[in-house]
């Protein structure tokens, strides 16, 4: 029995599993209950008339990289739509305020063959892009199966992830094989896939450089400026569990020194609000955005427990520490940090990001730390240093634009697939 058949058949003897594991994740918010419908392939619009591209991007990260692709895409054939699936309820609210009129989001179904069926049946798509790294074997067989040609955009592999496909040839080879192109976020992704079975791999480039700016409601950012005022501040940005509790111990060694010192706090998911301010309120005194606060001259730590916001506080803040990257989950995006003018922190986990934060290094654009006296001195050292501060803000930026036309070769690559498009009649 192969792998691939393995796959199937396991994932179909789920089905009621899933189901579950679905409503305990709707109950504790990382699901959205009112669309769970779409994790089994329900649609809940429409399918537009027309040639459909239909670009996958699993989270918040790969969406936000593929904005700018979308737009291309749409100038490039007027007479097309996009559908755009991902799985996390911060991408779906993400997408939903900035995608075109001509882009419909939709939840992704979750990777049971009949619910993946039912989502194609609904759709028919003419063309499927799937952006970065997540390759679920039903959804890319079974649209593989339909003879829609399949692009694998900005692919990444860590080094963990390849040795686990390469161990598992029977269902690696065919996945790959699936792909008429693959286009690797490096050239060690573009090897990793060859190596797998990708019968066409190229690099032409990093998506994350070509990204538009994180957008933000300017009488919003003005409100949260006013209440900051001239109180030292620095962010935390996109935290995760533990990450919270590293930026308060910062906090608590850096106050006395810094009369008035504010530490902003932006979790990676918001609906964890409740979970943090219980954690830090015993220490410290805490205000949140989800309630419509403002940070007075008491509060210590600002939780900006909101979706959507991360590029208001980018805006406003000098000094941005990236979330994701003190454990194992690989970082998150510095660049969005970099090209709102902030100086970067980040921890020694880069891992999603190796080729940005080598990038940043070489150009002594960013600070890195191992642990919280590391985070504490970085944070301590652009408080007190403007001009240092300021250099490392320019130099970030400036890395952040010197790759930008990555996208322009994206788009070249896939110009033959999206001329082959039928037209709209």
């Amino acid at each position: 029995m192969s792998g691939l058949t393995l796959y199937r058949g396991l994932t179909t003897l789920a089905e009621p599993l899933v189901r579950l594991y679905l409503g305990l994740r709707a109950r504790r918010g990382k699901e959205d209950p009112s669309r769970i419908a779409e994790r089994r392939g329900i649609a809940s619009t429409p399918r537009p008339e027309g040639p459909l591209i239909w670009l996958h991007a699993a989270s918040v990260g790969e969406a936000q990289s593929a904005l700018a692709l979308i737009g291309r895409l749409l100038e490039m054939r007027p007479d097309i739509n996009m559908l755009v699936t991902s799985g996390t309820v911060t991408s779906a609210g993400m997408l939903e305020k900035r995608l075109s009129e001509r882009a419909t989001h939709q939840y992704v179904p979750a990777d049971v063959r009949c619910w993946v069926s039912r989502f194609l049946d609904h759709w028919r798509p003419d063309l499927a892009l799937f952006v970065e790294s997540e390759l679920w074997p039903n959804l890319v067989m079974e649209t593989a199966n339909r003879n829609c040609p399949l692009i694998l955009v900005n692919g990444r592999l860590s080094a963990r992830s390849f040795e686990r496909w390469r161990k598992s040839p029977g269902l690696s080879r065919p996945l790959m094989q699936s792909f008429a192109l693959c286009l690797g976020q490096t050239d060690r992704d573009r090897e990793h896939f060859t190596a797998l079975g990708a019968p066409r791999c190229e690099y032409p480039g990093n998506l994350k450089y070509s990204a538009e700016p994180l957008p933000a409601d300017e009488a919003a950012l003005a409100a949260v400026r006013k209440a900051v005022g001239d109180r030292p501040f620095w962010l935390a940005a996109s935290t995760h569990p533990g990450e919270e509790e590293l930026a308060a111990a910062v906090h608590a060694a850096l106050r006395d020194a810094h009369p008035g010192l504010l530490t902003i706090i932006v979790p990676r998911h918001p609906n964890r609000g409740d979970e943090i301010e219980t954690i830090l309120s015993g220490d410290f005194s805490v205000c949140r955005r989800s309630k419509g606060e403002l940070p007075n001259r008491e509060c210590e730590i600002f939780l900006a427990d909101t979706l959507g916001e991360l590029g208001l506080f980018y805006r406003l803040a000098e000094i941005a520490f990236i979330g994701g990257s003190t454990g194992s989950l690989g970082g998150h995006n510095p660049l969005e940090a970099a090209q709102l003018d902030c100086a970067v922190i980040h921890g020694p986990d880069m891992t999603n990001f190796r080729i940005v934060a080598a990038d940043l290094a070489a150009a002594e654009s960013a600070l890195s730390f191992e642990d919280e006296a590391g985070l504490t001195q970085a944070v301590t050292r652009l408080l007190e240093d403007r001009d240092e501060c300021k250099r490392l803000a320019r130099a970030a930026r400036k890395v952040s634009t010197e790759n930008a036309d990555a996208l322009d070769r994206i788009a070249a690559a896939l110009a033959p697939f999206v001329d082959a498009l039928p037209g709209d009649g």
